[in-house]
Protein backbone atom coordinates (compact mmCIF):
# COMPACT_ATOMS: atom_id res chain seq x y z
CA UNK A 1 0.00 0.00 0.00
CA UNK A 2 1.23 3.61 -0.52
CA UNK A 3 3.10 4.91 2.51
CA UNK A 4 5.44 7.70 3.51
CA UNK A 5 8.43 5.37 3.60
CA UNK A 6 11.55 7.09 4.88
CA UNK A 7 14.92 6.76 3.12
CA UNK A 8 16.24 5.22 6.34
CA UNK A 9 13.66 2.42 6.21
CA UNK A 10 14.35 1.77 2.52
CA UNK A 11 18.06 1.51 3.28
CA UNK A 12 17.48 -0.88 6.20
CA UNK A 13 15.14 -3.08 4.16
CA UNK A 14 17.58 -3.30 1.25
CA UNK A 15 20.38 -4.16 3.68
CA UNK A 16 18.18 -6.91 5.16
CA UNK A 17 17.55 -8.39 1.72
CA UNK A 18 21.27 -8.56 1.07
CA UNK A 19 22.33 -9.74 4.54
CA UNK A 20 23.62 -13.29 4.82
CA UNK A 21 24.72 -13.56 8.46
CA UNK A 22 22.12 -13.88 11.31
CA UNK A 23 23.75 -11.06 13.33
CA UNK A 24 23.69 -8.78 10.30
CA UNK A 25 20.03 -9.61 9.63
CA UNK A 26 19.17 -8.92 13.28
CA UNK A 27 20.78 -5.47 13.14
CA UNK A 28 18.85 -4.68 9.95
CA UNK A 29 15.56 -5.84 11.49
CA UNK A 30 16.07 -3.55 14.47
CA UNK A 31 16.76 -0.64 12.13
CA UNK A 32 13.65 -1.50 10.08
CA UNK A 33 11.50 -1.53 13.21
CA UNK A 34 12.81 1.84 14.37
CA UNK A 35 12.25 3.53 11.00
CA UNK A 36 9.05 1.91 9.68
CA UNK A 37 6.03 4.27 9.42
CA UNK A 38 3.86 3.71 12.49
CA UNK A 39 0.20 3.51 11.45
CA UNK A 40 -2.57 0.95 11.05
CA UNK A 41 -1.44 -0.06 7.57
CA UNK A 42 1.90 -1.32 8.86
CA UNK A 43 0.72 -3.05 12.05
CA UNK A 44 0.97 -6.54 10.55
CA UNK A 45 4.48 -5.92 9.21
CA UNK A 46 5.59 -4.40 12.51
CA UNK A 47 4.42 -7.56 14.29
CA UNK A 48 6.25 -9.72 11.73
CA UNK A 49 9.47 -7.75 12.23
CA UNK A 50 9.19 -8.07 16.04
CA UNK A 51 8.61 -11.82 15.75
CA UNK A 52 11.68 -12.25 13.55
CA UNK A 53 13.78 -10.14 15.92
CA UNK A 54 12.74 -12.42 18.79
CA UNK A 55 13.54 -15.60 16.81
CA UNK A 56 16.93 -14.34 15.64
CA UNK A 57 17.85 -13.10 19.12
CA UNK A 58 17.10 -16.54 20.56
CA UNK A 59 19.01 -18.24 17.72
CA UNK A 60 22.10 -16.12 18.32
CA UNK A 61 21.91 -16.60 22.09
CA UNK A 62 22.16 -20.36 21.63
CA UNK A 63 20.55 -22.99 23.89
CA UNK A 64 19.48 -22.01 27.38
CA UNK A 65 21.73 -22.92 30.27
CA UNK A 66 21.63 -26.66 30.72
CA UNK A 67 19.79 -27.12 27.43
CA UNK A 68 20.88 -29.19 24.47
CA UNK A 69 20.84 -28.45 20.78
CA UNK A 70 18.17 -30.42 18.95
CA UNK A 71 20.43 -31.40 16.04
CA UNK A 72 22.54 -30.11 13.17
CA UNK A 73 22.24 -26.49 12.07
CA UNK A 74 19.24 -25.74 9.85
CA UNK A 75 20.79 -22.56 8.43
CA UNK A 76 24.18 -22.90 6.77
CA UNK A 77 26.65 -20.01 6.66
CA UNK A 78 27.18 -19.05 2.98
CA UNK A 79 30.60 -19.65 1.47
CA UNK A 80 32.07 -19.25 -1.99
CA UNK A 81 30.74 -17.16 -4.85
CA UNK A 82 27.08 -18.04 -4.17
CA UNK A 83 24.91 -20.38 -2.11
CA UNK A 84 22.62 -22.51 -4.29
CA UNK A 85 19.92 -24.78 -2.83
CA UNK A 86 19.03 -28.18 -4.25
CA UNK A 87 15.29 -28.76 -4.01
CA UNK A 88 13.24 -31.63 -5.32
CA UNK A 89 10.76 -34.45 -4.66
CA UNK A 90 11.76 -37.86 -3.26
CA UNK A 91 13.85 -40.15 -5.47
CA UNK A 92 14.73 -37.39 -7.94
CA UNK A 93 18.43 -38.18 -7.45
CA UNK A 94 19.09 -34.86 -5.74
CA UNK A 95 21.56 -36.19 -3.17
CA UNK A 96 23.34 -38.37 -5.73
CA UNK A 97 23.74 -35.26 -7.87
CA UNK A 98 25.11 -33.32 -4.89
CA UNK A 99 27.59 -36.10 -4.15
CA UNK A 100 28.75 -36.27 -7.77
CA UNK A 101 29.20 -32.50 -8.06
CA UNK A 102 30.80 -31.73 -4.70
CA UNK A 103 32.19 -34.96 -3.29
CA UNK A 104 30.26 -34.23 -0.10
CA UNK A 105 29.33 -36.66 2.64
CA UNK A 106 25.67 -36.48 1.62
CA UNK A 107 23.98 -39.85 1.78
CA UNK A 108 22.18 -41.08 -1.30
CA UNK A 109 20.23 -44.20 -2.04
CA UNK A 110 17.16 -45.66 -3.73
CA UNK A 111 14.81 -44.87 -0.85
CA UNK A 112 13.05 -41.55 -0.18
CA UNK A 113 13.89 -38.99 2.51
CA UNK A 114 17.56 -39.96 2.88
CA UNK A 115 18.59 -36.34 3.49
CA UNK A 116 17.31 -35.10 6.85
CA UNK A 117 19.32 -31.88 7.38
CA UNK A 118 21.01 -29.28 5.15
CA UNK A 119 24.21 -30.69 3.65
CA UNK A 120 26.70 -28.18 2.17
CA UNK A 121 29.31 -28.96 -0.46
CA UNK A 122 31.52 -26.93 -2.79
CA UNK A 123 31.29 -27.05 -6.60
CA UNK A 124 34.57 -25.73 -8.05
CA UNK A 125 34.77 -23.47 -11.09
CA UNK A 126 38.18 -22.20 -12.20
CA UNK A 127 39.51 -20.18 -9.21
CA UNK A 128 36.20 -19.92 -7.29
CA UNK A 129 33.52 -22.30 -6.01
CA UNK A 130 29.77 -22.38 -5.50
CA UNK A 131 28.24 -23.73 -2.31
CA UNK A 132 25.55 -26.30 -3.14
CA UNK A 133 23.14 -26.90 -0.28
CA UNK A 134 21.36 -30.25 -0.41
CA UNK A 135 18.01 -29.95 1.38
CA UNK A 136 15.51 -32.67 2.35
CA UNK A 137 13.08 -33.85 -0.29
CA UNK A 138 9.61 -32.32 -0.27
CA UNK A 139 6.36 -34.18 -0.76
CA UNK A 140 2.88 -34.32 0.83
CA UNK A 141 4.16 -37.18 2.99
CA UNK A 142 7.21 -35.33 4.29
CA UNK A 143 8.07 -31.64 4.08
CA UNK A 144 10.20 -30.12 6.88
CA UNK A 145 8.66 -26.80 7.98
CA UNK A 146 12.08 -25.16 8.37
CA UNK A 147 13.19 -25.38 4.72
CA UNK A 148 12.08 -21.82 3.99
CA UNK A 149 14.38 -20.58 6.77
CA UNK A 150 17.30 -22.45 5.23
CA UNK A 151 16.61 -20.67 1.93
CA UNK A 152 16.93 -17.22 3.55
CA UNK A 153 20.65 -17.00 2.74
CA UNK A 154 20.51 -18.68 -0.68
CA UNK A 155 21.20 -16.87 -3.96
CA UNK A 156 19.48 -19.37 -6.26
CA UNK A 157 17.93 -22.84 -6.47
CA UNK A 158 18.27 -25.99 -8.52
CA UNK A 159 14.90 -27.74 -8.84
CA UNK A 160 15.91 -31.37 -9.41
CA UNK A 161 13.29 -33.64 -11.00
CA UNK A 162 12.99 -37.13 -12.46
CA UNK A 163 10.78 -36.64 -15.51
CA UNK A 164 10.15 -40.38 -15.75
CA UNK A 165 8.41 -40.38 -12.36
CA UNK A 166 4.62 -40.59 -12.95
CA UNK A 167 4.08 -38.30 -9.93
CA UNK A 168 6.57 -35.69 -11.15
CA UNK A 169 4.01 -33.02 -12.04
CA UNK A 170 2.06 -33.38 -8.78
CA UNK A 171 5.27 -33.39 -6.71
CA UNK A 172 6.68 -30.27 -8.34
CA UNK A 173 3.36 -28.47 -7.99
CA UNK A 174 3.33 -29.38 -4.30
CA UNK A 175 6.84 -27.93 -3.85
CA UNK A 176 5.92 -24.69 -5.61
CA UNK A 177 2.71 -24.32 -3.59
CA UNK A 178 4.32 -25.17 -0.25
CA UNK A 179 7.15 -22.69 -0.78
CA UNK A 180 4.72 -19.97 -1.89
CA UNK A 181 2.89 -20.50 1.38
CA UNK A 182 6.19 -19.75 3.12
CA UNK A 183 6.76 -16.59 1.01
CA UNK A 184 9.36 -18.26 -1.22
CA UNK A 185 8.96 -17.94 -4.99
CA UNK A 186 11.02 -19.95 -7.48
CA UNK A 187 11.43 -17.58 -10.42
CA UNK A 188 12.81 -17.97 -13.94
CA UNK A 189 14.72 -14.67 -14.10
CA UNK A 190 18.46 -14.77 -13.37
CA UNK A 191 20.45 -11.56 -12.73
CA UNK A 192 23.17 -12.38 -15.27
CA UNK A 193 20.76 -13.27 -18.08
CA UNK A 194 18.96 -10.76 -20.23
CA UNK A 195 15.57 -9.66 -18.92
CA UNK A 196 13.12 -7.06 -20.11
CA UNK A 197 12.04 -6.22 -16.55
CA UNK A 198 13.96 -3.19 -15.29
CA UNK A 199 11.86 -2.62 -12.19
CA UNK A 200 13.70 -2.32 -8.90
CA UNK A 201 12.11 -4.21 -5.98
CA UNK A 202 10.97 -1.86 -3.27
CA UNK A 203 11.28 1.24 -5.46
CA UNK A 204 8.93 4.15 -4.82
CA UNK A 205 6.66 4.62 -1.82
CA UNK A 206 5.00 1.19 -1.89
CA UNK A 207 5.74 -0.83 1.22
CA UNK A 208 6.40 -4.33 -0.04
CA UNK A 209 7.02 -7.52 1.90
CA UNK A 210 10.71 -7.58 2.87
CA UNK A 211 10.44 -11.21 3.93
CA UNK A 212 9.42 -12.57 0.55
CA UNK A 213 12.24 -14.52 -1.07
CA UNK A 214 12.56 -14.80 -4.85
CA UNK A 215 15.08 -17.43 -5.91
CA UNK A 216 16.31 -17.65 -9.51
CA UNK A 217 15.72 -21.29 -10.42
CA UNK A 218 17.24 -23.77 -12.84
CA UNK A 219 15.18 -26.87 -13.62
CA UNK A 220 17.60 -29.80 -13.52
CA UNK A 221 16.19 -32.80 -15.36
CA UNK A 222 18.09 -35.65 -13.73
CA UNK A 223 18.26 -39.22 -15.11
CA UNK A 224 18.03 -37.75 -18.62
CA UNK A 225 20.00 -40.70 -19.95
CA UNK A 226 16.89 -42.81 -19.29
CA UNK A 227 14.45 -40.50 -21.10
CA UNK A 228 13.20 -41.64 -24.47
CA UNK A 229 11.17 -38.50 -25.23
CA UNK A 230 13.24 -35.28 -25.52
CA UNK A 231 10.05 -33.20 -25.17
CA UNK A 232 9.35 -34.32 -21.58
CA UNK A 233 10.64 -31.02 -20.17
CA UNK A 234 8.36 -28.98 -22.41
CA UNK A 235 5.38 -31.11 -21.36
CA UNK A 236 6.19 -30.58 -17.67
CA UNK A 237 6.47 -26.81 -18.13
CA UNK A 238 3.20 -26.70 -20.04
CA UNK A 239 1.35 -28.64 -17.33
CA UNK A 240 2.79 -26.49 -14.52
CA UNK A 241 2.72 -23.21 -16.45
CA UNK A 242 6.34 -22.52 -15.52
CA UNK A 243 9.26 -21.87 -17.83
CA UNK A 244 12.57 -22.16 -16.02
CA UNK A 245 15.93 -22.44 -17.73
CA UNK A 246 16.63 -26.17 -18.03
CA UNK A 247 19.67 -28.42 -17.88
CA UNK A 248 19.52 -32.12 -18.71
CA UNK A 249 21.88 -34.16 -16.56
CA UNK A 250 22.54 -37.63 -15.20
CA UNK A 251 24.09 -38.14 -11.79
CA UNK A 252 24.76 -41.73 -12.85
CA UNK A 253 26.63 -41.16 -16.13
CA UNK A 254 27.81 -37.58 -15.53
CA UNK A 255 25.91 -36.27 -18.56
CA UNK A 256 25.63 -32.47 -18.50
CA UNK A 257 27.29 -32.03 -15.11
CA UNK A 258 30.32 -30.28 -16.58
CA UNK A 259 28.08 -27.46 -17.81
CA UNK A 260 26.53 -26.53 -14.47
CA UNK A 261 29.28 -24.46 -12.81
CA UNK A 262 29.91 -22.35 -15.92
CA UNK A 263 26.16 -21.81 -16.32
CA UNK A 264 25.81 -20.63 -12.71
CA UNK A 265 28.78 -18.28 -13.14
CA UNK A 266 27.15 -16.62 -16.13
CA UNK A 267 23.52 -16.68 -14.94
CA UNK A 268 24.32 -15.25 -11.50
CA UNK A 269 26.45 -12.50 -13.04
CA UNK A 270 29.46 -13.37 -10.89
CA UNK A 271 32.38 -10.94 -11.15
CA UNK A 272 35.85 -11.88 -9.87
CA UNK A 273 38.01 -9.02 -8.60
CA UNK A 274 41.64 -9.43 -7.59
CA UNK A 275 43.32 -7.15 -5.06
CA UNK A 276 46.83 -5.92 -4.50
CA UNK A 277 48.55 -3.91 -1.78
CA UNK A 278 50.59 -0.85 -2.86
CA UNK A 279 53.97 -1.97 -4.14
CA UNK A 280 53.00 -5.66 -3.96
CA UNK A 281 52.04 -8.28 -6.50
CA UNK A 282 48.44 -9.10 -7.34
CA UNK A 283 46.85 -11.75 -5.11
CA UNK A 284 45.68 -14.14 -7.81
CA UNK A 285 44.92 -17.16 -5.68
CA UNK A 286 41.62 -16.11 -4.13
CA UNK A 287 39.53 -13.42 -5.83
CA UNK A 288 36.71 -11.54 -4.18
CA UNK A 289 33.38 -12.18 -5.89
CA UNK A 290 30.66 -9.59 -6.46
CA UNK A 291 27.91 -9.22 -9.08
CA UNK A 292 27.52 -7.40 -12.36
CA UNK A 293 26.94 -3.71 -11.67
CA UNK A 294 28.76 -3.75 -8.32
CA UNK A 295 31.39 -1.14 -7.56
CA UNK A 296 34.85 -0.69 -6.09
CA UNK A 297 33.20 0.18 -2.77
CA UNK A 298 31.36 -3.18 -2.79
CA UNK A 299 34.74 -4.89 -3.14
CA UNK A 300 36.17 -2.76 -0.31
CA UNK A 301 33.35 -3.90 1.99
CA UNK A 302 34.33 -7.51 1.35
CA UNK A 303 38.00 -6.84 2.02
CA UNK A 304 37.40 -5.12 5.38
CA UNK A 305 34.73 -2.93 6.94
CA UNK A 306 37.33 -0.35 8.06
CA UNK A 307 38.75 -0.04 4.55
CA UNK A 308 35.27 0.63 3.16
CA UNK A 309 34.45 3.21 5.83
CA UNK A 310 37.75 5.03 5.33
CA UNK A 311 37.85 4.67 1.54
CA UNK A 312 39.71 7.47 -0.30
CA UNK A 313 40.34 6.10 -3.79
CA UNK A 314 41.50 3.00 -5.65
CA UNK A 315 43.90 2.25 -8.44
CA UNK A 316 42.52 -0.12 -11.00
CA UNK A 317 43.72 -2.39 -13.80
CA UNK A 318 41.18 -3.75 -16.27
CA UNK A 319 39.60 -3.54 -19.71
CA UNK A 320 37.61 -0.37 -18.91
CA UNK A 321 40.55 1.64 -17.49
CA UNK A 322 44.19 2.25 -18.22
CA UNK A 323 46.68 0.46 -15.99
CA UNK A 324 46.81 1.97 -12.51
CA UNK A 325 44.06 4.51 -13.18
CA UNK A 326 42.77 6.25 -10.07
CA UNK A 327 39.04 5.67 -9.60
CA UNK A 328 36.37 6.51 -7.06
CA UNK A 329 34.07 4.37 -4.94
CA UNK A 330 31.31 4.21 -7.56
CA UNK A 331 33.52 2.82 -10.34
CA UNK A 332 31.92 -0.40 -11.58
CA UNK A 333 34.08 -3.51 -11.68
CA UNK A 334 34.22 -6.25 -14.31
CA UNK A 335 35.40 -9.85 -14.22
CA UNK A 336 39.17 -10.04 -13.95
CA UNK A 337 39.73 -6.48 -12.73
CA UNK A 338 42.52 -5.72 -10.26
CA UNK A 339 42.04 -3.05 -7.58
CA UNK A 340 44.44 -1.46 -5.14
CA UNK A 341 42.48 0.10 -2.29
CA UNK A 342 43.57 3.25 -0.47
CA UNK A 343 41.88 4.39 2.72
CA UNK A 344 42.42 6.92 5.48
Amino acid sequence: MPTNVSPEYKKAEEAYRQAREPKERLDCLKQMLSTIPKHKGTEHLQADIKSRIKDLTEELAGPKKGGKRSGPALAIRPEGAAQVALLGPPNSGKSALHLRLTGSRAQSGPGPFITQFPEPGMLPFEDIAFQLLDLPSMSPEHSPPWIASSLQSCDAALLVVDLADPACVDNVQFILDRLEGKKVSLVADWPGLESGDDAVPGEGDVLGDPFRIELPTLLVANKSDLLADPDEVAVLEELLDVHYPTLRVSADTGQGLGELAAWLFRALGVVRVYTKAPGKEVERGRPFTVRQGDTVLDVARLVHKDIAEGFRFARMWGAAVFDGQQVGAEQRVADGDVVELHSR
